[in-house]
């Protein structure tokens, strides 16, 4: 994969193991001798002329994966050679690796975890058998599914059950469901029925509404695609066949820009040497071109014609898409099946005109169903504080119910001798003309069906309509961040994507962020600067640049010049057009020699407007071997053909054609790749390239060349010291014997069914022995725009940011400094370990040391902030091996906690995940992730918030995160200004909620101690339930999506505005409490005001119920609007909208004769007392926190508070200077 950085980046070493036993011999293998050796040095000699150039103008651009090293994907190095029959000498000299042990989040990459699958044989158990064109044999037992996919969730028939099984997963859901139950039992009826039932139906309703459209649509999506025609062989013909239909073991023919309907195994192609290139975009968000290859004893096979009998053994339906172990036998000959072999559903072929393969997986059993799980579900921090006051609620719910119950029983007790003939508690009936026992069940049960009752009153305590109200104001969040431009990426056309939509207003509050350094910092387009070639240092400066027109050459009356230029030094541009005559010349030579073979690019010639010109396109897997080539093109040695056998690379003005005898692809072992070619001269050499930690222990040391070793190792220190990308180039030449043996070893080894991944390895270690040096390479990989300034505004957000790469030390040092990471006044703090006793000991050196540091700067300056004296510190992956996951942990934490920055080089993606879930266990403190690569993945998922890089590197990160974007520096608004916004609004809007059905709760309680304890209730049971759907949840959800605390630009000049999410100055428990004491004065106002005015007159329950309805509704909406702080027409319609629906709703109710208290409202609204306690209790509710709002804004007021008055009196404020802002502290809350 592209997150393996291939070449540069290798991961820490990890212990060996034990060696694994040597292999028991095959014995039902064909034999056949070894072609002779100069039978490969002249093979397809004359046939330089007549092989394919591809063309392809519209060929997207971006890197390819690099495949992980799983014991499949290593087997198709032999892709690049045609290397005869299949031989069954033994592997001379060339033992087996020992396999490597990993442990999560400190050993090694996951995608080693793969090479276990090739330690063992694949049984008939584990084992998919496949007839080839014999489906009805293949799936006689019917255990094979269709082709038919689903990705729909529910049926007609499961829709109902299922989806009310997975709302009531929210306990809120269940506690409103059990108080409508009970409203139905006689005995506890307050409500009608159906007025019980109507709020938690209409809020199941509406989820309901949005699951079964999204699911309408994937129905629609399912059938479109089941529908799509392919061809299939039928009778010796290829025919018409709909995708569902297609089966396993049918042979299936795909057209140019078609896409694939399963996988499948190819068995020949329209090119001759049996090339196929896929593109992945569907599978895995990549454009650049893939090669798969077709095994030659099938490219000349004709289906249609002759047909096609044989048998594939593969492993079973995995989600593993990088991975694939089987053979195949055809014809009496068995031949080994690797990931190269393999095309996927959902890729499309490009630049072939057909291909043609065997259905092995289809419908869901295909990788790319078997991958399409969403991400990990997160929960908003925000929303799990709540549960706290939740549980809170429910305990006061619990309590006011337990009031009313007791005291109704003592009521009962105390008049236990007139209940024969009191309303409500009557015992006797006389409705029959006899006396009879009337429906009274004794005090204990009164008592408890009192409490019950109660409960049913009270129950609207806990808000069902918040969490309706959160998803909605998150959707309407997410609308304004994805359609800000401030967060639009002008250079890939691509918009904020936000594919979580529950942990919005957790932007608001991040506290550390951990970043990937390239691609995510960086560009991730490299860009040849240096090289150093047998000890002497070129373009680094000291030299003139060469041509800037780049090289070109003429073929057939056109003009061929590679895509990109690259700088070149005149001096290594001199030597280079001398020949090989001297010594210097031929290590140049073989030097960029190497750069042009020692790779997996495809050139690609593109058309242009101006018909002679032609321009080569080099598709790679990876960013860093496109620069090389292009490097190599623009000094003369430019590759412009490759097919599966033969590359021909235009050698300063010479076309010079190279066999590929074999190729050992990069894994994060050997950090290293390797070629074998066939030179024009009839030599076979062996060019390698790879990182200097693993190519320098590789070097032939017998010669002497101690004096060019030390020079290079010099000049990688400079490269790296400088912030580009290194890599060390080597090569040898191979005799006749040891390609022979080279060749027998690896043939046996690639259809090893035991012990395959091991067994290519050690081969591969092998020939790549005793090189000769021949220099090194720097690569510059230049920062994005805008990064210097985004660290420092995060910083100054009192946000830490950590940077977890697989650079160099060096490297990652330097670009600390570029982007202003690391500063020259930072104590730097460096941790390079081999061992667990050395970690342990530099852990605890440094740790005594920062705590002097600390104390100096306390007794020097008075002050007790840590951050007195910054501290970076800088560890590698070696040491985090023998640190996380141990005792250690806790002293890397302590120690990294005091540090302003963190940088961590050499790191594998398990261990960035380590690093996360390091501070994410042990603070409370918000962690945010972000990169751009597939290694990154883990890193992303394990954080609090995940937000991914479109970039050079596909879009597994994208796909894996929370949150999507062009840039890093989008970082910054996102954060500050929408995450702000976010938290501010999301906390306000939470505990208004509480209070608003706090208010009317308490409400109904006063009534009910001044009626007896018998829960009548005058406000009409259509305005209770309306009360949370109708009258006010408009307006809380328009101010939580619309209203802004301070402006955009205001937010990015003081990042300093960011600590309130961090003080949690929008939501705490201290607000709640306090929100809750204004909630009982408000409610006692609303009770007693009227109760006092009208406790002589005899107006009706009803007319007081609703001039408690109307007073509820003005005063929670009023409190609402003096709260917010910019208002728009549609906050205003909002909120006196909702007040106008409210008497309007009011007025409909008590026009409706059926309905209790028919036409109360026109008997009360006529007097004059009826508006003057409603004004009368808006003024007695609102004047103490009003008094207290504007004495703490006064006397204490926070930044918010400051900066809203600096935007609103902003003249008046220049001249009085500028008001120093809230300290940002470096502490953080242990879990």
């Amino acid at each position: 994969m592209a997150s393996h950085r291939p070449l540069l980046i290798p991961s820490p070493r990890s212990p060996p193991s034990t060696a694994e036993p040597p292999l028991p011999p095959i014995h039902d293998q064909p034999t056949d001798p070894l072609p002779k050796f100069r039978d490969f040095m002249d093979r397809d000699r004359k046939q330089t002329n007549s092989s394919q150039i591809h063309r392809n103008p519209s060929v997207g651009s971006g890197n390819s994966i690099d495949e992980p090293n799983d014991g499949s994907s290593i087997e198709g190095f032999g892709r690049y050679g045609s290397i005869g029959s299949i031989g069954s000498v033994g592997s001379r000299g060339f033992p087996p690796m020992p396999s490597m042990p990993i442990r999560y989040g400190s050993r090694g990459f996951a995608s080693e975890v793969a090479f276990s699958s090739s330690l063992r044989d694949i049984s008939d158990e584990d084992a998919r058998i496949v007839h080839v064109s014999d489906p009805d044999r293949t799936n006689e037992r019917f255990e094979f599914t269709g082709n038919a996919i689903r990705t729909s969730k529910y049926s007609v028939l499961t829709f109902l059950p299922r989806n009310l099984f997975e709302q009531f997963h929210r306990v809120a859901y269940i506690y409103f469901l059990v108080i409508a139950v009970l409203n139905q039992l006689p005995q506890l009826a307050v409500f009608g029925r159906g007025a019980s039932i109507l709020p938690l139906a209409f809020v199941l309703l509406v989820t309901a509404v949005k699951d079964a459209y999204e699911d309408w649509r994937r129905h629609r999506s399912d059938k479109i695609e089941n529908n799509r025609v392919g061809l299939v062989l039928v009778e010796g013909q290829f025919q018409a066949k709909r995708w569902k239909e297609i089966r396993v073991g049918e042979i299936v023919k795909i057209s140019a820009n078609d896409t694939l309907p399963c996988d499948m195994v190819l068995l020949s192609t329209s090119d001759p040497t049996g090339v196929a290139y896929v593109q992945t975009i569907n599978l895995d968000g990549e454009s650049n071109l893939k090669t798969r290859y077709a095994k030659q004893e099938t490219l000349s096979k004709m289906p249609e014609k002759e047909g096609i009998q044989g048998l594939i053994k593969c492993e079973r339906p995995n989600r593993n898409i990088y991975g694939f172990q089987g053979y195949m036998e055809i014809e009496g000959k068995r031949m080994s099946l690797g990931p190269s072999n393999v095309v996927l559903r959902g890729c499309e072929l490009k630049n072939t005109a057909w291909a043609v393969g065997v259905a092995v997986y289809t419908g869901r059993d295909t990788k790319v169903m078997l991958n399409s799980s969403g991400t990990p579900s997160k929960r908003s921090r925000l929303e799990t504080k709540m549960n706290r006051e939740i549980i809170l609620l429910s305990l006061v719910l619990i309590s006011l119910c337990i009031v009313v119950s007791t005291c109704a029983g003592v009521w009962l007790r105390r008049h236990r001798d007139e209940l024969n003939y009191s309303p409500f508690y009557r015992k006797k009936d006389f409705s029959k003309g006899k006396e009879e026992d009337y429906k009274y069940y004794g005090l204990a049960l009164e008592i408890f069906f009192t409490f019950l009752m109660s409960v049913i009153v009270f129950q609207i305590m806990i808000p069902i309509s918040l969490y309706i109200s959160m998803e909605l104001v998150r959707l309407g969040q997410a609308y304004f961040m994805i359609h800000d431009d401030n967060l639009y990426d002008e250079a890939s056309k691509s918009r904020f994507q936000c594919r979580a939509l529950n942990i919005n207003e957790d932007l608001g509050q991040v506290k550390y962020v951990f970043s990937d350094k390239t691609g995510t910092l960086t560009e991730n387009k490299m860009e040849f600067q240096c090289a150093s070639i047998q000890g002497v240092n070129y373009s680094d400066g000291k030299t003139p640049q060469g041509e800037q027109d780049g090289y070109c050459i003429k073929v057939d009356g056109q003009i061929w010049r590679p895509k990109m230029k690259v700088k070149t030094d005149a001096e290594l541009q001199q030597l280079l057009r001398s020949g090989t005559a001297t010594e210097k010349g031929r290590h140049a030579h073989n030097f960029f020699l190497a750069l042009a073979t020692c790779n997996t690019i495809v050139p690609l010639v593109l058309e242009t407007e101006d018909p002679s010109l032609r321009l080569i396109d080099y598709q790679g897997e990876s960013p860093d071997e496109q620069a090389l080539v292009y490097a190599a093109a623009s000094y003369g040695f430019m590759l412009i053909e490759r097919t599966s056998g033969h590359i021909v690379v235009n050698v300063q003005g010479e076309r010079q054609r190279f066999n590929v005898l074999g190729m050992h692809e990069f894994d994060s072992d050997r950090k290293r790749m390797s070629v074998i070619v066939g030179c024009p001269d009839k030599t076979v050499k062996v060019f390698v390239k790879g990182a200097d930690t693993s190519m320098l222990n590789v070097i032939d040391k017998s010669q002497n060349t101690s004096i060019i070793v030390h020079d290079t190792e010099t000049h990688l220190h400079n490269y790296s010291s400088i912030g580009l990308r290194t890599l060390v180039i080597g090569m040898r030449d191979l005799g006749a014997a040891e390609f022979e043996q080279w060749q027998s070893a690896y043939e046996k080894a690639s259809v090893a069914l035991i012990g395959r991944a091991n067994l290519l390895r050690g081969i591969a270690v092998n020939v790549e022995s005793n090189l000769h040096l021949l220099g090194a390479s720097g690569i510059e990989d230049k920062l994005q725009k805008g990064v210097p300034e985004a660290i420092e505004s995060l910083r100054q957000a009192g946000i830490k940011v950590w940077v977890l790469t697989g650079d160099k030390q060096e490297t990652a040092i330097s670009i600390g400094y570029s982007c202003k990471l690391l500063a020259s006044e930072m104590t730097q703090i460096i941790i390079n370990s081999n061992s667990k006793e050395s970690c342990r000991k530099r852990l605890d050196e440094e740790l005594s040391m920062t705590k002097k540091l600390m104390s100096m700067s306390v007794s020097a300056e008075g002050s007790t902030g840590p951050g007195r004296i910054p501290l970076a510190l800088i560890i590698d992956g070696t040491s985090l091996v023998y640190i996380l996951e141990t005792e250690l942990e806790e002293q890397l934490f302590e120690l990294a906690t005091r540090c302003s920055v963190v940088l961590c080089c050499r790191v594998a993606p398990l261990q960035k995940a380590g690093i996360v879930a390091l501070i994410k266990n042990r603070t409370e403190d918000m962690t945010l992730a972000i990169g751009d690569g597939a290694n990154d993945v883990s890193m992303i998922q394990m954080a609090d918030v995940g937000i991914g890089i479109s970039g050079q590197e596909g879009r597994q990160a994208v796909m894996a995160s929370d949150f999507a974007m062009g840039q890093f520096r989008f970082l910054v608004p996102l954060l500050l200004v929408h995450g702000h916004w976010n938290y501010q609004r999301m906390g306000y809007m939470i505990l208004y909620n509480f209070y608003r059905n706090a208010v009317f709760v308490f409400v109904l309680f006063w009534y009910v101690l001044f009626t007896a304890f018998t829960l009548t209730t005058a406000i009409t049971e259509w305005s209770s339930v309306l009360y949370s759907v109708v009258y006010t949840s408009l307006p809380t959800i328009v101010v939580g999506i619309l209203d802004k605390d301070l402006s955009r630009r205001t937010l990015l000049k003081d990042p300093q505005l960011y600590g309130a999410g961090h003080r949690q100055e929008s939501y705490s428990f201290k607000l709640f409490f306090l929100t809750m004491i204004d909630t009982l004065w408000q409610s006692m106002v609303i009770f007693f005001v009227p109760f006092l005015a009208y406790r002589h007159s005899d107006v009706s329950a009803s007319g007081m119920g609703d001039l408690w309805t109307l007073a509820v509704v003005c005063l929670v909406n009023i409190h609402l609007a003096m709260d917010v702080i910019r208002w728009t027409w549609i906050t205003h319609a909002a909120i006196w909208g909702s007040i106008i629906a409210t008497f309007i709703c009011v007025i409909v109710i008590d026009a409706i004769p059926s309905l209790p208290g028919y036409w109360a409202i026109f008997h009360i609204a006529n007097e004059g007392l009826f508006w003057f306690c409603l004004l009368g209790i808006l003024v007695a509710a609102l004047i103490p926190r009003f008094v207290v709002k504007f004495f703490y804004q006064y006397l204490t007021p926070c930044d918010i508070q400051i900066k809203r008055e600096d935007e609103k009196f902003g003249n008046v404020r220049e001249s009085i200077g500028e008001v120093e802002l809230s300290r940002i502290s470096d502490s953080s809350p242990l879990r």
